[in-house]
């Protein structure tokens, strides 16, 4: 039944400061952005291989629990071909990255940064 993720949705504290960080930093075609004025709210839809990042913002968002042992969504993943190449490219944007450890299951290397709102963001090497 189920085929694939299509889209993974993320609301921002500072809407323009986060497009940028996806948009900009991270490269992430824009596919299209509306203002929603009955809701006073922005929407981004940004392109990621096969699917999609939805960038909201809401006026006032109640804060996000930061635990990533809390309940709910842990973190985004990213698959990328080769990690050490993408975590310089993001060093070289000025994102700070942990260091690169090896999944001891799989074999396969991964890391984590965050996003403007400290939302927890892997990077996974396929």
């Amino acid at each position: 039944m189920l085929r694939t993720m299509h889209h993974v949705a993320i609301i921002a504290s500072d809407y323009e400061k986060t497009k940028h960080f996806y948009a900009s930093i991270l490269e992430l075609p824009i596919i299209q952005e509306v203002y929603r004025e009955e809701k006073e709210s922005y929407k981004c839809d940004l392109k990621i291989g096969n699917s999609q990042i939805e960038l909201f913002s809401f006026p006032n968002p109640p804060e996000r629990v930061n635990n990533p042992e809390a309940r709910g969504l842990r973190h985004v993943c990213f698959g990328v071909d080769n990690i050490d190449q993408a975590v310089q490219w993001l060093k070289n944007k000025e994102v700070v990255c942990e260091e690169i450890r090896t999944d001891p299951v799989t074999g396969q290397k991964f890391t984590f940064f965050k996003d403007p709102d400290a939302l927890p963001i892997e990077l996974y090497e396929l």
